[in-house]
């Protein structure tokens, strides 16, 4: 049986990661449309390298309509000197640079979400090849990986830095380290629904320290949301050592996602009332939000109750919901 040898992805980076100083350039991946038949998606990157040192791989924009990764690493890339490093670091403010464009959480071109689509195709569609790129060129230079999220435009988060449980501790311990680092006003274990075709999971295989952030959402920033971006991002390159000065600490709550429990989802479509604010302590059964039927007035409203005793970490962020939204996200204080 002959080997098939993977197909070399069409992403052409402008950028020589192995060079010293620093570099502002792009990831161009052909792209031939209606209006450019030779036509290319540039996704800017920069890369700063000095002496000797881990590589960390910050990025941002992997959902298009959050935005506090993409201030912060955007300001990173201006601001950095190549002599405060010692490593290497590769700056991507925005993955999903066609959804970044739209302010959308999928791609214009494709449809795809591109923190569901790993780990991707040379040969696929523009989200793939993207992922793709990722996966078998970038994520392979980093020692660690930062990766920024917020709740876009349908959620609304408790500003928080992030890491997975593993089954090596060793990592998983690293990962909780950088966490802690980050100094957010929380610190969390985070759950995911489902972990499959996340660049989260691309990275924590290929045994990288990993973390990642939900700092605020409905779609838009604010002075306290990047603040904790920008600072957390510093932090983060000072603990590592790849970067000279000292960490700017504040104090962190730690939560934790234990089970499932900690979701509650819309049964049916309406118009949402909170019953509670983010950072509010909620006890099992209790209502935390009312659906109100839209079609008709005079009809009662259906509850959603608390499965767990917890935080408030997450909301629905619109006014209206559909059947299967995520409404309510709970976390328990460590």
């Amino acid at each position: 049986m002959n080997d098939v040898q993977p197909r070399r992805s069409p992403i052409t980076p402008t950028v020589d990661f192995s060079a010293k100083g620093i570099q502002h350039g792009f990831l161009r991946l052909p792209h031939s449309r209606d209006d450019s038949a030779w036509g290319s998606v540039m996704i800017p990157i920069t890369v700063i390298k000095n002496g000797e040192g881990p590589t960390a791989l910050l990025t941002g924009g992997n959902h298009g309509d959050e935005y506090e990764g993409p201030i912060a690493l955007f300001d990173l890339a201006r601001t950095v000197r190549t002599a405060d490093v010692s490593g290497r670091i590769i700056i991507v403010p925005a993955m999903n640079y066609p959804a970044f464009l739209a302010g959308t959480r999928t791609s214009p071109i494709d449809k795809g979400n591109l923190n569901r689509s790993f780990p991707g195709r040379a040969d696929g569609t523009v989200t793939q090849k993207i992922a793709d790129y990722f996966q078998r060129e970038l994520l392979p230079l980093a020692d660690i990986a930062l990766d920024f999220h917020s709740g876009g435009k349908t959620l609304d988060f408790l500003p928080f830095c992030a890491a997975h449980v593993l089954s090596d501790k060793a990592q998983e311990a690293r990962s909780f380290d950088l966490v802690e680092a980050f100094s957010a006003p929380y610190s969390m274990k985070m759950l995911e629904i489902d972990s499959i075709g996340m660049y989260d999971t691309a990275a924590e295989e290929m045994g990288k320290v990993f973390i990642t952030t939900e700092l605020g959402g409905g779609g838009t920033a604010t002075a306290k949301s990047t603040g904790i971006a920008k600072r957390g991002t510093r932090n983060v390159l000072v603990k590592a050592g790849i970067l000279n000065g000292v960490a700017d600490v504040a104090q962190t709550q730690w939560l934790d996602m234990p089970d499932g429990d900690c979701f509650c989802f819309a049964e049916e479509a309406g118009l949402i009332e909170p019953l509670f604010d983010l950072g509010d302590v909620v006890k099992r059964g209790q209502a935390v939000a009312r659906i109100h039927p839209v079609g008709r007035a005079g009809q009662a409203p259906a509850e959603i109750s608390a499965r767990m005793n917890g935080v408030l970490c997450a909301r629905h962020f619109p006014g209206l919901v559909k059947a299967g939204d995520c409404v309510a996200v709970f976390a328990v204080t460590v």
